[in-house]
């Protein structure tokens, strides 16, 4: 493990920036180039080097702005880490450890940014198996950042194989150990009702019972918890995280299209306006004249079906 102060290679240690099952991040500066970098160490330093390799591959694989970007894999006196682009900000678990809620605009945009990240790395066929709040970073200008594929896989076959993940967070197959694209899907459907109501949709100290609640499928709409909600938006939550793999979202494009769909719809109009609204639509349209030969029409007739013109 690294000491602060230390130099490792070209990189001197300036802090520890947490550490969680699968290794300890530190902040760093590449002294050759004078830039902040992260360096994760995993725990796991023996084994087959191969796959050491695994997580930067995989990693290597990705180029975009909502996942967290990796610069080289190094070894230095035997210790292998990881060298990646330094978020300068806090993770959606600080957040929400101060806030314990986001106002519903500000969780549409945050959701909207880990989907749009996810749904880079299923293209790529590479699940991440652990999406929760710790490994999603938001930048100081607001950017998310999705972070830590050190438990992700190639999708092998149909599904991946591996009882891996936080349960909370955890898709009903994922605890049966097949995970699919629509398990991280479920994954961010936990963290978007988080975002919006303080809280887990089914939470227990045990893991067991947490897996029963969780296959059983019976959680408290968003909107029961949080009127401010709308509808619309408790229900991409709650179609987020059906127990029903077939029920559930398969890409987050979907989830990202429904989003945008919601957020159109006006829910500031007035019930006065509403019903003025419909009071219109009732109304039926008076009759009109052709322009050119003076024939009536139908009020809604876009051409005269007597001399053709256009109305």
């Amino acid at each position: 493990m690294f000491l602060l102060g230390q130099t490792v290679g070209k990189y001197q240690v300036l802090s520890n920036l947490g550490s969680g099952g699968f290794g300890t991040v530190f902040l760093a500066r590449d002294t050759w180039i004078d830039k902040k970098v992260a360096i994760k160490v995993p725990h796991r330093q023996g084994g087959d080097f191969g796959e050491l390799l695994q997580e930067p591959r995989l990693l290597a694989a990705l180029d975009h702005p909502n996942i967290v970007g990796i610069v080289t894999a190094e070894r230095v006196d035997g210790v292998f880490f990881i060298v990646m682009e330094y978020v300068k900000g806090l993770s959606l678990e600080n957040v929400l450890d101060q806030e314990k809620s986001l106002d519903v605009p500000r969780a549409i945009n945050y959701a909207a940014q880990i989907l749009k990240g996810v749904e880079h790395a299923h293209a790529a066929s590479i699940l991440h198996r652990d999406l929760r709040p710790a490994n999603v970073l938001i930048s100081d200008s607001g950017t998310i950042k999705v972070a830590d594929f050190g438990t992700s896989r190639l999708l092998e076959k149909t599904h991946a194989t591996t009882v891996i993940g936080s349960p909370p967070y955890m898709a009903p197959e994922q605890f049966q150990g097949r995970a699919v694209l629509a398990s991280d899907i479920y994954s961010v459907g936990v963290m978007m009702y988080q975002m919006l109501t303080g809280a887990l949709p089914y939470f227990s100290p045990n893991p067991v019972q947490i897996e029963k609640m969780v296959a059983q499928g019976r959680c408290t709409p968003p909107k029961l918890r949080n009127t401010q909600i709308p509808k619309e938006i408790s229900d991409i939550v709650m179609k987020a995280i059906a127990a029903d793999l077939a029920a559930r979202y398969q890409r987050a494009t979907e989830v990202l299209e429904d989003l945008a769909t919601a957020s159109d719809i006006d829910h500031k109009a007035t019930q006065l306006d509403d019903i003025r609204k419909r009071l219109k639509a009732r109304e039926t349209p008076k009759k009109g004249f052709c322009w050119h030969c003076r024939k009536p029409l139908h009020a809604r007739a876009q051409v005269c079906p007597f001399c053709g013109e256009s109305q």
